[in-house]
């Protein structure tokens, strides 16, 4: 058999089938142009919503020191109007998950992982009234919940509904769901890298470049369009933080291990709670909410700079104004707030009171360390930060999401080897006890429902 020497075709006259493949490419890049400018208007949304969302919060919480400061001086009556509004708060945001949209409830990173798995339908539109009023009112009435939680489950029903409406297929309607969550999560705390990261870290679990393209375009653009509204000042004020003496960074792995125990404790906590609350049959989910609710106001009334999603705690744990010898109390106390506030089947997120948790436990480890170990320039306020990484890292098990997101809050990159040794060791710690993440455990929970 000979073998005959293929044929030279002119440049100028293509076969059919490379005419089709330069025709299917240029379609798919005239549907990429298209995709890309859709996760840009969900990004617009998003910022929109997102920041007009921080303000009503930052409404409600003024309107609650305001009565808290007003109900001080009136005695009993004050005592019992202000545990009866915190009640009624929360009953009422309860209720309005329960009646309209049952997956309004907690934080709604969960539900977001299971529709990105195909495990859950995409929540409708009524979620988007429902978690905001829900998260004002939860929130703002004092419960220890976080704003990111609502903002990333309405920035992914804005990216659902922006690709339904458009008629796109299911992979870029998923996408886009992606991108609009990680959009909400840059808008809650002015992050926009780490809304990127969260989305391809937390939410997909890999790199996918459709994904990612779309997360960095809603994340960069809802950013943008929220500094219009709410201006781009850093979310945390850091006093300058000098890189750690080489005597100092075994300091840092030491306190990794701790973060990875106490996240364990704090996720065993959490479920605990949450079965806790599900044995009360009897009670109503409002009834329970509204337990919760007078259980906060009583402590807005002794010490309302406690409750809340803990970004005033958080900030004083970094400027190291929180009194240390009350400390171990505070600590203690809002790891109890924190888990019952996210019993109580209201809208909030888990992300800011799990950050204050890790400044306080970090602040306490360096007072500690500086006692201890009197010769080494410790700076406690180092170790707040990188405590919040690693708490972060132990409990979610999303190290580059923690590093990002507290590096883009403080604004400072200094501490970046720091909490990569203490996520490792966190990470680890967690890891080999056998203690799942946060949110897979709670979307396992979601399922079983």
């Amino acid at each position: 058999m000979t073998l005959e020497a293929p044929r030279a075709r002119p440049a100028s006259a293509p076969p059919a089938e490379e005419a089709e493949d330069i025709a299917t490419l240029a379609s798919d890049r005239a549907g990429l142009l298209v995709f890309g400018a859709l996760a840009l208007v969900v990004g617009v949304l998003s910022g929109v919503v997102g920041a007009l969302y921080r303000l009503s919060l930052q409404a409600a919480d003024q309107f609650r020191g305001v009565v808290v400061a007003w109900a001080q001086g009136e005695g009993l009556l004050g005592f019992v109007l202000v545990v009866a509004i915190c009640a009624a708060a929360a009953c009422v945001a309860a209720w309005m998950v329960r009646r309209f949209s049952p997956h309004a409830s907690g934080s709604g990173i969960p539900h977001v992982e299971a529709v990105l798995h195909g495990l859950a339908p995409p929540a409708g539109v009524i979620l988007l009234p429902v978690k905001f009023i829900g998260g004002v009112l939860a929130i703002g009435s004092g419960l220890a919940l976080g704003r990111e939680g609502p903002s990333v489950q309405i920035g992914a029903v804005i990216g659902h509904l922006v690709g339904a409406a458009s008629r796109r297929n299911w992979p870029d309607c998923r996408a886009l769901l992606a991108a609009g969550a990680g959009a909400g999560l840059a808008t809650a705390f002015n992050a926009p890298m780490a809304g990127a990261v969260f989305v391809l870290e937390e939410l997909v679990q890999k790199f996918e470049h459709r994904t990612a393209l779309a997360a960095l375009a809603a994340s960069s653009t809802a950013i943008a369009t929220a500094h219009l509204i709410l201006g781009d000042a850093l979310e945390l004020s850091l006093p300058p933080i000098r890189y750690p003496a080489p005597g100092v960074e075994p300091l840092f792995l030491l306190l990794g291990v701790a973060m990875g125990f106490l996240g364990i404790f704090y996720n065993w906590l959490l479920f605990r709670t949450l079965a806790l609350y599900d044995s009360f049959v009897r009670a109503s989910v409002e009834t329970r909410a509204a337990a919760t609710g007078a259980l906060i106001g009583v402590v807005a009334w002794c010490a309302p700079g406690l409750v809340g999603g803990g970004e005033v705690i958080t900030q004083a744990a970094l400027a190291g104004t929180q009194d240390i010898f009350i400390l171990p109390f505070v600590l203690m106390l809002r790891f109890g707030l924190g888990s019952a506030s996210y019993s109580a089947g209201t809208p909030g997120g888990l992300f800011a009171p799990m950050l204050a948790l890790g400044a306080l436990a970090g602040l306490f480890f360096g007072v500690v360390c500086g006692l201890l170990f009197p010769g080494l320039a410790i700076e406690p306020q180092a170790f707040a930060v990188v405590g919040m990484t690693a708490l972060f890292t132990s409990a979610v098990r999303a190290p580059l999401t923690g590093m990002v997101l507290v590096t883009e809050m403080t604004g400072s990159a200094v501490l970046l080897l720091p909490m990569l040794v203490a996520c490792f060791a966190a990470m680890l710690a967690a890891t080999a006890m056998g203690s799942a993440p946060v949110y897979e455990a709670l979307r396992e929970r979601l399922l079983r429902r």
